[in-house]
């Protein structure tokens, strides 16, 4: 197998790194943004918010509406996201094989990495027969701590990241933190012995994940998910064999895509 390339560690730069956090701060049903909301959202100062949000306007990447003397996220961000999925190789490996096992089964099946201290999807396809009224789409985040997708990622994750993460996590201040905690130290059990773990952390929603793990990668999370109002250990003992099976599928395409 050819070794990627992996880049050595350098100085964070400081002003990149706050213009990055300031387009984090932009969620879904939250259009305009001022420069005080996005200070209270970011922990940035007023002066520097008025600076990078200027800086990013002339890039592109937000505009300014004059009338609500608020910003909203330009087409340079959504530029970005469509070069990074009609770019990713991962993707057109993943998706028709996460579609084929949707239709079949009629099952939600999504593919998602850790983005800071959430899980963002890389591509979601949603065939539950049932249906459900969260809508899951590429770019979604959910929670690392609450979710099947982040316990898994969690259990795979590296021992330094995984301990600086989960501290992050903890210093929210959450009051079911330690209930939270017992989940997550379940769910690396989980992994640990059968490759997957569980989650129902929405009403009548069941979800099962496991972690694709290549050197030289992100680790991949790839779940499975229904609505129904059957148990959960009804839609485990359905679901996990063909989540392993799809998810040893991706991991070799991508394996033999990767050799010389």
């Amino acid at each position: 197998m050819t070794k990627r390339f992996v880049p050595q560690k350098a100085p964070i730069n400081r002003s990149l790194d706050r213009g990055i956090a300031i387009l984090r701060a932009f969620r879904p049903g939250a259009e305009l943004l001022g420069n005080g909301e996005l200070s209270e959202r970011t922990g940035l100062s007023p002066a520097t918010v008025s600076r990078l949000t200027q800086t990013l306007t002339h890039a592109g990447y937000l505009e300014y509406d004059s009338m609500q003397r608020a910003y909203r996220l330009g087409a340079g961000v959504l530029s970005l996201g469509h070069a990074m999925r009609t770019g990713s190789s991962v993707l057109r490996i993943a998706t028709p094989l996460m579609s084929g096992l949707a239709r079949r089964l009629r099952i939600n099946v999504g593919l998602a990495v850790q983005d800071s201290d959430e899980m963002v999807y890389l591509e979601s396809l949603r065939s539950n027969a049932r249906g459900s009224q969260r809508v899951i789409v590429s770019g979604h985040r959910v929670p690392i701590e609450l979710t099947a997708l982040g316990r898994a990622f969690l259990a795979a994750a590296k021992d330094p990241e995984r301990a600086a993460l989960i501290a992050r996590l903890k210093s929210k201040g959450r009051k079911r933190w330690p209930l939270i905690e017992r989940g997550i130290a379940e769910a690396a059990a989980s992994i640990k012995q059968k490759n997957y773990c569980i989650a129902t952390w929405q009403p009548e929603v069941t979800a099962l994940a496991t972690p694709i793990v290549i050197e030289g990668r992100p680790v991949y999370v790839l779940n499975v998910s229904v609505t129904a109002d059957e148990s959960a250990a009804i839609w485990e003992e359905r679901l996990h064999q063909p989540l392993l099976d799809l998810a040893a599928q991706i991991r070799a395409a991508i394996i033999d895509l990767e050799l010389p």
